[in-house]
Parts: structure tokens; sequence; C-alpha cells
């Protein structure tokens, strides 16, 4: 079943001399994740792109990555390539990662509502 990594990312630390764009680690940063995800089957599926806020707030940017299972994206993130990386973004930008399972196929959020309520009927 396909894996999700989820990166919210925002407060990002302005370049060591005004005017100087986007931090050096940052852009080594994005040089480089790619070849740490490439072993594990990983993708981008969104990265840069502008998020539209429909209800809420959001704040920050988002990158969403692709992986066949969690396993794999736990391998990712765990893996010596891409620890070696984290510190090239977290000394520069906050923000949050999370790895989640996908839903299978021909998923029915119904069955999720049957069970909640089954759940809480008894409560």
């Amino acid at each position: 079943m396909t894996a999700y990594a989820l990166g919210s990312f925002r407060d990002i630390v302005a370049a060591p001399h005004a005017g100087a764009g986007t931090h050096r680690d940052i852009l080594e940063y994005i040089d480089r994740i790619q070849a740490t995800l490439d072993p594990f089957d990983g993708r981008f599926l969104v990265h840069g792109a502008e998020v539209h806020v429909m209800e809420g707030a959001w704040p920050g940017n988002m990158v969403l990555i692709g992986f066949p299972d969690l396993s794999q994206a736990r391998a990712w993130y765990a893996s010596p390539a891409y620890q070696a990386l984290i510190p090239l973004r977290t000394e520069h930008v906050e923000g949050v990662i999370i790895l989640v399972d996908g839903v299978a196929p021909g998923y029915d959020p119904s069955e999720l509502a049957a069970k909640l309520r089954g759940t809480t009927a008894g409560a």
C-alpha cells in the first residue's frame, strides 16, 4: 500500500546576507534529496507548488513524497544518506515531517463510519 512523507515547512530563516536569496544549505538539501529517495523508490508528488488554502490556515509550504509502502518510507528517513541532509534543512527552516500509510485500492470511508458508530454505540 502506498505510503507518504508529508512535510510542512514554515519560518524560513533568511540567508546570511540581506537580499542573498535562499540559504546555500537549503539549496544543497534540494540538490541532494532525490539521490536519497531513489534507493527507496520515493518520488515527489508535490514540491514547491503554491498552496491554495480552502478552509482554515496552512502556515507555509508543503512537500509530499510517495513510497511503495511504509517500510520504504521509514527506511528512507532512517537512511544515513538522508540523515546527513537533515541539518541542512533544520538549521534554516522550521517544520514537521510525518510518514503515513495511504488507503488501499477500493477503500470505502463508509466502513470507517460504521466502525466508529459501533465503537460509540456502546459508550
